[in-house]
């Protein structure tokens, strides 16, 4: 008994021999403090939150040297909201320590720790007053009671109570609820916001001991706030994130990686980053939920050690049979996000999608096209799937939506006639929506994929070029290139585009453009074509391009030895360049009827006599083709198609095809192709498609 009453005088001696100093701090928004020590009364209730903030700011000064002074990107936020607020300086040993993990001897236990409201302003009321708790509120009783990002800080500045995070939550959830035009309005009024400064100063001081989840959810919330990722509030909870990033439970890590997704590189953010990487690697094998390992897999970085991108990759096989759909149709942005192109992954999750296509949203549809583009995964099937159910649900989506889609199926040269005919009836239909942009799209997929409509095709190009003409006076250099480049390739010239392209000042600067390669040997397209084709183009064209760089010869061996098994040396000539860049693998002469090969030595180089054929052997690339290798691609169709014009009779050989033929099939291959008398079916003078 004696010892408790001794134990009560010293306390209550210590508080009567803590100065009653304070101090006058002058807050700068979202930076450091300058403090200046005056006199006025102070109240015990605020010696926990007080001493801390005192600790943190001493602790994290050399943190931060070069985190910037809260300015938000829309609005002017600088010196309005300097205000002065009543900070106590007190004695430590009345602090409680932060609650962390090593804080074994913390004076406050944990259960204590909840019961404790935390206050700014310091109370006049004389310590033995008995205080009236504020009501615990909630985020989600925040986000119901208010209208509006301002309405919660008029209640923060009421009542403000631990932990707030719930503030930052509940303004969010609010913030979600709103349109673009009414979110950026509702921001500018929180960042003017009186009480925001304050909102924010009680968040650094609470990170150290309020929650894990909590700190993790309010740093997420703070940041699609939009609140600038270089001020000292971010990086303050950043640093504290770090610290105790052990506490992470599967729930953590899941919000952690949520963040990480959500923020800028920075050097705070790739540590957070390593740290959750050594973190994942000891705990991959007790994630439990597919939706944290997704997470997970999304916030680790492609620069993530391979071991560890294996390691998941086993834990989401073990857990395919637990995948859900929505579970597969995330699995491609996860993979392509850690830049880990898992095979046997990507086959199971493309079979689940298939079979549960019909109503999914086509923003998932064109995500997962994303993805397979950057892991470089084709899956014919896949692509088939989606193709057939948006051609099938064509009316219920708009056109900038299937156009899109239409873009990445170009990117693996893959050709959906349904949806591609759908799409060019649309067009034809309802031209209203063609913007410039749309335009030159639309013109690039399908000449590169070869393919028109035979019912529709004169009209399709000419509702195109009609569009193009509307835009002349505002489309780039470039782009007017591009598009009459398109329009070539599909063997269709609209004189005012070609007309505006001509112009000397407009090849002077595609010829000085950064793109000078590229745009070089796009104009020798268009010279070719005007010459070749059967062009309504009667003015001289005298187009003094640069040459284009010489290119690479891939001589093929074994077609070579074919021929030469086949035809003997003299009746064949390889590596043959023609006029307007043009080169050929291997020629052969034979007579009319092309029944009889014609030695090299009795033609004497003629080459426009009727009683000879010329014969144009090309040994093609898989690329050339689209992706079901039976339809070739634009400029290959162009090339056929001017070889023709020039006398040629023109043969493909596929490289890949007859690299798998032993000599003697390849003989009778090469044999039967060159005294056909039909044309190749891949091939089409008139640029229609060959279904």
């Amino acid at each position: 008994m004696n010892n408790r009453a001794g134990s009560i005088l010293w306390n209550l001696r210590q508080f009567t021999t803590v100065s009653p100093t304070s101090t006058t701090v002058r807050l700068y928004p979202l930076g450091f403090c300058r403090p200046k020590t005056v006199y006025s009364n102070w109240n015990p209730r605020n010696l926990l939150l007080n001493n801390l903030e005192n600790k943190m700011q001493s602790s994290i000064r050399y943190l931060f040297q070069d985190a910037l002074i809260f300015k938000s990107e829309d609005d002017d936020f600088r010196t309005k909201g300097i205000s002065t607020v009543t900070a106590l300086i007190v004695n430590r040993l009345l602090c409680p320590r932060r609650l962390c993990f090593d804080s074994k001897q913390s004076p406050v236990s944990d259960n204590e720790l909840k019961k404790i409201n935390f206050h700014h302003q310091a109370s006049n009321e004389d310590v033995s007053t008995k205080e009236t708790k504020p009501t615990p509120v909630t985020f989600r009783k925040l986000s119901q009671e208010c209208n509006s990002l301002s309405d919660v800080l008029d209640k923060f500045s009421e009542v403000p109570t631990f932990p707030s995070s719930n503030y930052f939550l509940a303004m969010w959830t609010i913030a979600k609820r709103m349109s673009n035009d009414q979110k950026h309005f509702e921001k500018q009024l929180m960042f003017n916001h009186p009480a925001f400064i304050q909102l924010c100063e009680q968040m650094m001081r609470e990170a150290k001991i309020m929650y894990y989840d909590h700190l993790l959810f309010s740093l997420y919330a703070i940041v699609k706030l939009g609140v600038p990722q270089n001020t000292l509030l971010v990086q303050t909870l950043l640093r504290v994130v770090q610290e105790r990033i052990n506490e992470c439970d599967e729930k953590c890590l899941s919000v952690l990686s949520t963040v990480l997704e959500a923020m800028e590189p920075c050097k705070n953010v790739e540590v957070l980053r390593a740290g959750l990487r050594i973190l994942v690697d000891q705990q991959v094998w007790k994630i439990e939920r597919v939706f944290t390992l997704q997470s997970v897999m999304r916030s680790i970085g492609k620069d993530a050690p391979v071991a560890l991108k294996r390691k998941l990759e086993m834990k989401a096989l073990r857990e395919l049979d637990r995948f859900s759909i929505l579970n597969s149709q995330h699995m491609f942005e996860a993979l392509a996000a850690m830049d880990h192109r898992s095979i046997i992954l990507l086959n199971e999750c493309s079979k689940m999608v298939i079979g549960n296509i019909h109503g999914c949203p086509l923003k998932i549809l064109i995500n997962i096209m994303q993805s397979c583009r950057d892991l470089r995964y084709r899956n014919l099937d896949l692509f088939n799937g989606i193709a057939d159910y948006v051609a099938t649900t064509f009316d219920i989506w708009k056109l900038k939506q299937v156009l899109f889609l239409l873009i990445l199926f170009e990117n693996f040269a893959f050709r959906h006639t349904g949806l591609m005919d759908l799409f060019m009836k649309k067009v034809v239909d309802e031209p209203g929506f063609l913007n410039m942009k749309s335009i030159v799209s639309i013109l690039h997929v399908y000449s590169s994929l070869n393919h028109l409509y035979r019912g529709q095709t004169r009209e399709f190009l000419e509702v195109m070029a009609s569009a193009l003409t509307g835009y002349l006076h505002h489309i780039s250099s470039e782009n007017l290139l591009n598009a009459v480049c398109s329009f070539c390739l599909m063997n269709h010239f609209p004189l005012a585009a070609i007309n505006q392209l001509l112009q000397k000042d407009i090849i002077s600067e595609l010829l000085r453009s950064d793109d000078k390669e590229r745009n070089v040997h796009r104009l020798h397209v268009l010279a070719a074509c005007l010459k070749l084709d059967d062009a309504p183009y009667h003015k001289a064209v005298d187009l003094v391009l640069p040459p284009l760089p010489s290119a690479r010869l891939y001589p093929n061996a074994k077609v070579a030895a074919v021929l030469n098994s086949l035809l003997g040396e003299g009746h064949f000539a390889a590596n043959v360049q023609l006029p307007h860049n043009y080169h050929v693998d291997f020629e052969i002469r034979m007579d009319s009827s092309r029944s009889h090969v014609l030695p090299l030595s009795d033609v004497n180089g003629v080459t426009s006599a009727t009683d000879t054929q010329r014969v144009a052997v090309l040994c093609v690339p898989r690329s050339t083709y689209c992706l079901d290798l039976t339809h070739p691609r634009g400029f290959l169709a162009m090339k056929v198609r001017h070889l023709k014009v020039m006398g040629f009779h023109v043969i493909l050989v596929n490289n890949w095809e007859m690299e798998k033929l032993q000599m003697k099939d390849a003989v009778t291959f090469l044999k039967s192709q060159i005294y056909s008398t039909e044309d190749p079916p891949t091939a089409d003078v008139n640029f229609q498609s060959t279904y």
